[in-house]
């Protein structure tokens, strides 16, 4: 239910402000920053909210440093406007992966090939275009970051690019309607509509996981009592853990719209394979105007990003002396920023540099939807479409993500705490394990008859199993769990509050920078290289595990003292959601009593 303040509320502020002293221009400021986080129709009301610290709330106890070590961790609730974003997230990676589990048949083969594509550009042009495709969608994020935190806001950006994309898919599919055009169009349509569907993904991916992550307010630690009697510490950072699980896990859901549309590809043709996706993204259209008044905006940051880049410009030119850009050792330089945001430069620079290694993670990823389809067309298929497999990724991610998030995780966190160093360093070593598995079963291959080392030059396969695939798939999306995910968790959590969309759009980075390797190594997408080509990525990515251990597993020592720049953040401007009437069971915000100066006298 709301608590609406009662009419005596502003005798209590009065009383209150007599010990605890409000500064007017911060207290003027916290007011003016309700419209950009509370959704439509409560910022619209006459009530004043205010903000005050978590700690403040009538059952918060704080833990001490001794139940920090001992007590067990545990995760916060999830707020439905969560599920709300959720939704839009399954909706648009059902049509992202959709589309694009055919591209590789699409683009490689022709009408009159086994199996049937359409644009005839063989296995290197094909992988080549392929990786581009990646590269596009993970360079525009940066833009799709930058816009939302200086100019939209994350919900405008995201609806801009919902647009953009149902453009995209449309033109993919009336292009690829055999009877609407010959090759040349369909070269043209297929160009143009990746390039448009790589700029709506870059304005979504940006911003979808940090609105998601938006709706948890940052909260202090606090001892909880089980129904069990068990002494708990809900943890704001085990929460945010398993909201990006929770996220990660829905994408998953969407991807095996690959399922339907390879089947779709295989029996009806592309363009069937294409109008399904198109027809799903709808849902997704739907989610975001109907859900707009329940979601939690952060406010847009007053040029943010170019005030990040004076402060890293002042760094290098003072050796990164970070006291050089702060107004406290300066005041006589007048910088339009205070302490508390060069340190949180600091910590971003930070994350941002352990972003350096995942190009090589991501170039062996993303062989899964590449060489990985290529392989399967050199084995028996046994009538299961070569691009099919792929869905054993996302099967594995659902089936094993609630698995780590209920078992496995909390029962390492029972004896050892599993920081995001050491879960990133876990995801290279799988990733390594899937190319050397993938490695070993191309020798397999080509070791087997009829056609030996040159199976692509002919219509039947060599005679191995294509479910052999399946393992390197299930590898993939172990080291998905302990890489990707931890990745989006730690380029959020690191980020400063009105910077999050741009420094997820630098990790998001990473993936482009990996599409351009791959685009590199296309030349050895040939008979007899591919063996050559599955090692050299498993032990490029054994090697770049082991350097990111060496370099950053220093910074597990520093993750809690990082975090607690958060908890000091939302004492400043603190949100605190409650449940809705029972009518349609949304978390909204609460109005508050008070704001608190964390100001010393």
């Amino acid at each position: 239910m709301l608590n609406h303040p009662s009419q005596g509320s502003d005798d209590a502020q009065d009383e209150k402000q007599g010990d605890f002293p409000v500064i007017e221009e911060e207290k003027t400021q916290a007011v003016m920053l309700k419209d950009s986080y509370v959704s439509d129709d409560v910022a619209n009301s006459t009530e004043r909210y205010n903000l005050s610290p978590s700690p403040e709330d009538e059952d918060f106890e704080a833990p001490t440093e001794e139940e920090m070590q001992t007590l067990r961790h545990v995760g916060g609730k999830i707020p439905m406007r969560c599920w709300l974003i959720a939704i839009v997230e399954l909706s648009e990676r059902f049509s992202y992966y959709g589309l694009s589990a055919p591209f590789q048949n699409y683009m490689e083969y022709g009408p009159n090939d086994s199996p049937k594509g359409v644009l005839s550009l063989n296995s290197q042009g094909a992988t080549g275009l392929s990786y581009f495709f990646q590269f596009w969608c993970y360079v525009t994020p940066v833009f799709g970051g930058y816009v939302a935190d200086t100019f939209w806001g994350k919900y405008n950006t995201i609806c801009c690019g919902t647009a953009i994309y149902i453009a995209g898919i449309f033109i993919l599919f009336i292009t690829s309607i055999p009877s609407v055009g010959n090759r040349d169009s369909a070269i043209g349509g297929f160009i143009a509509a990746i390039i448009l569907i790589g700029i709506a993904t870059g304005m979504i991916k940006a911003n979808l996981s940090v609105l998601i992550a938006d709706q948890l307010p940052k909260r202090k630690p606090s001892i909880k009592v089980l129904k069990s009697g068990e002494r708990v510490i809900v943890d704001s950072n085990i929460t945010l853990q398993n909201v990006f699980m929770f996220f990660y896990f829905m994408i998953n859901v969407g991807s095996l719209s690959l399922m339907a549309t390879t089947e779709l590809e295989y029996h009806k043709g592309f363009w069937a394979a294409y109008l399904l996706p198109f027809c799903f993204f709808w849902i997704a259209v739907v989610t975001l105007i109907f859900g707009k008044k329940q979601y939690i905006q952060r406010p847009i940051g007053d040029k943010v990003i170019a005030k990040s880049f004076k402060v890293c410009w002042i760094l290098t030119k003072n050796k990164f002396d970070f006291n050089a850009a702060k107004p406290s050792v300066h005041p006589e330089k007048n910088y339009p920023w205070n302490d508390k945001f060069v340190d949180e430069i600091k910590r971003a620079l930070a994350a941002c540099k352990v972003f350096i290694f995942y190009p090589i993670y991501w170039t062996q990823y993303g062989t899964m939807i590449s060489s990985f389809i290529t392989q399967a067309s050199m084995m028996e298929l046994h009538g299961i479409p070569n691009d099919f497999l792929q869905a054993f990724d996302s099967i594995a991610l659902i089936i094993f993500i609630p698995i780590f998030e209920k078992f496995v995780y909390p029962f390492i966190r029972r004896y050892t705490p599993l920081k995001p160093i050491t879960k990133i360093f876990v995801g290279f070593m799988f990733g390594s394990f899937a190319m050397t598995w993938a490695a070993v079963l191309q020798s397999f291959v080509y070791k087997a008859g009829p056609w030996y080392n040159e199976p692509l030059g002919h219509n039947t396969p060599n005679h191995v199993h294509v479910c052999w695939q399946i393992p390197a798939y299930v590898l993939i999306s172990f080291s998905e769990i302990f890489a990707s995910i931890t990745g989006l968790e730690y380029a959020y959590s690191k980020a400063p509050a009105s910077m999050k969309s741009f420094i997820m759009s630098i990790f998001l980075l990473t993936n482009a920078f990996g599409s351009a390797i791959g685009c590199a190594l296309s030349p050895v997408t040939v008979d007899p290289k591919f063996t050559w080509l599955f090692t050299g990525l498993a032990v490029a990515c054994f090697i770049s595990g082991c350097l990111f251990w060496l370099c950053f597993r220093k910074y597990n020592d520093t993750e809690e003292e990082m975090n607690a720049m958060d908890y000091e953040e939302e004492n400043e401007f603190d949100l605190n959601p409650i449940s809705a009437p029972k009518a349609n069971d949304i978390e909204i915000l609460e109005p508050m009593e008070s704001l608190r100066s964390t100001a010393k006298y």
